[in-house]
């Protein structure tokens, strides 16, 4: 067990581990509980019923969080003529092909946070599929990162669009926004990615689909929340 700081152990007070809390009063809990002098993110991790080994129990997609991210975002967009125009004014901050490529290849730059691209650049752009794939930057038709509407997908990013994708233990990490988010923005934003995990459940999947759901701040205490009140997307609201 790694050793805990102070003001994490005080933190840990205010958490009873034997309690699942309801969504709300986990995001209020899990505000009191962050200690950080920076503005922590809150995340959420879902433990879902799924065996990631199969094809067929992958989950991963992508939400808008209703209330965004708290955190600006650098989008490059991989486009070329109109599309690279559009991209410019849709608010890009990035945009080229094979100039962008080269850059990456040649100098690792990786400034940026999402890569969106246009289909027909995809050739060029799966080149770099060493490099931004372990960072999970590579465009991807499933998130809507590989499209011609390019406008609409540096919006959706720029508004607060985060991908999830469930890990090798069958846990989704996402965050839901920032300590400084009031609770019901937070509340928002944590429906509408349950929401989205609901709606991503595999066929393949049996028994129980969502089977622990976790609030906490960036350095704070794990507060548990109750798995019934965290799939009922009504929670919210």
């Amino acid at each position: 067990m790694p050793k805990r700081g102070k003001k994490y152990l005080e933190a840990l007070k205010l958490v009873d581990r034997t309690v699942h809390y309801d969504p709300k009063e986990a995001v209020e809990l899990a505000k009191k509980t962050s200690t950080a002098k920076f503005d922590e993110s809150i995340e959420v991790a879902v433990r879902l019923g799924v065996n990631p080994k199969h094809a067929d129990q992958q989950v991963r997609g992508a939400v808008v969080l209703p209330h965004g991210t708290g955190k600006t975002v650098k989008v490059l967009v991989f486009a070329k003529g109109d599309k690279a125009r559009e991209a410019e004014q849709a608010g890009a901050d990035y945009v080229g092909a094979e100039d962008i490529i080269a850059k990456i290849q040649n100098e690792n730059w990786l400034d940026f946070d999402v890569a969106i691209a246009t289909p027909d650049i995809m050739g060029q752009v799966g080149r770099l599929g060493r490099l931004l794939g372990p960072k999970g930057l590579m465009p991807n038709p499933k998130v809507g990162t590989v499209t011609f509407d390019v406008a609409k997908a540096i919006q959706d990013v720029k508004a607060g669009k985060i991908e999830y994708r469930v890990d090798k233990a069958g846990i989704v990490h996402a965050p839901i926004g920032k300590k400084s988010f009031d609770a019901d923005k937070l509340l928002g934003n944590f429906t509408a990615l349950m929401e989205a995990l609901i709606k991503a459940k595999p066929t393949a999947a049996k028994g129980i689909y969502v089977r622990s759901v976790t609030v906490s701040a960036t350095m704070g205490p794990g507060i548990r929340v109750n798995t019934a009140r965290a799939s009922d997307t009504t929670a919210g609201q």
